[in-house]
């Protein structure tokens, strides 16, 4: 995804799998998968792409979101994201920033392995909120703990929407977790926004009243999503959520009344 000057280059690592029906539901809609079947497989689950993206600015080489990592557990299934790198000319000790959507598992999974840092040379950054909820705490969860305990001199933590490299802002949009922060990119006069988990699927785009099991404050989250989608529906900048397929950017449109992603 090129944006101005600046690429954007998705890092595969692999997939998961989540019921559909019961991940991602409308209220008071009997079948709200019946119009999106293309997106379903033939036991219901909805397949998820899970990685993050490369970008390069300002003489840094930066990873926005690290994956699922080595889990393969018959839901999940990662490993790909080291060959993602050097596909794109990068490895593990270039990366001088990783920066993260949030800390679920399936966002974090390479930025340790095995109790190493796996950028050595790497700042690790996040919003303050998401690192206490997971980290600190009451509500810090022990696989969190376990697995990025070891960076424990390296965070850098933000709290204002800030920039944090040229071309590359944070957007602070609490809900699915309380400090989900979409990345928005920009170069001359272009964006691309980086979703993270505001929406796990396009069809979350598509309707106002789509709400996702996963998210830690439900009506926080739709109202973020919302406010998104009604950002962007029909003007010129692109989107991706991070279990997009394939991670493809795409931008919103409406049609007939109703908002459509549209891959690019």
């Amino acid at each position: 995804m090129k944006v101005g000057s600046l690429e954007i280059l998705p890092l595969l690592d692999g997939h998961g799998r989540e019921p559909a029906g019961s991940s991602l539901t409308r209220p008071g809609v009997d079948d709200p998968w019946a119009c999106h079947q293309d997106l379903v497989d033939a036991e219901g689950d909805l397949a998820l792409t899970v990685g993050g993206f490369l970008l390069r600015t300002g003489g840094r080489t930066i990873v926005l979101d690290a994956g699922v990592g080595t889990i393969d557990n018959g839901r999940y299934k990662g490993g790909r994201f080291p060959e993602s790198l050097r596909a794109a000319g990068v490895a593990p000790e270039d990366v001088t920033d990783v920066v993260f959507t949030h800390l679920h598992f399936d966002h974090v999974g390479w930025a340790t392995q095995k109790g190493s840092v796996f950028f050595p040379n790497a700042t690790y950054r996040v919003h303050e909120a998401d690192w206490r909820h997971f980290l600190d705490g009451e509500t810090a969860e022990s696989g969190a703990v376990r697995k990025l305990s070891p960076l424990a001199d390296r965070w850098e933590l933000f709290t204002d929407d800030t920039t944090l490299a040229p071309g590359l802002d944070t957007r602070h949009t609490p809900g699915h977790t309380p400090g989900t922060t979409v990345f928005v990119v920009s170069d001359a006069g272009e964006r691309a926004l980086l979703l993270g988990d505001v929406a796990h699927s396009v069809v979350e785009l598509t309707a106002p009243d789509w709400e996702a099991v996963f998210d830690v404050d439900p009506r926080a989250a739709q109202a973020a999503r919302n406010a998104l989608a009604d950002e962007l529906v029909d003007g010129p900048h692109a989107l991706v959520g991070g279990h997009f397929p394939e991670l493809h950017f795409g931008r919103l449109v409406s049609t007939t009344g109703q908002r459509r992603f549209i891959p690019l």
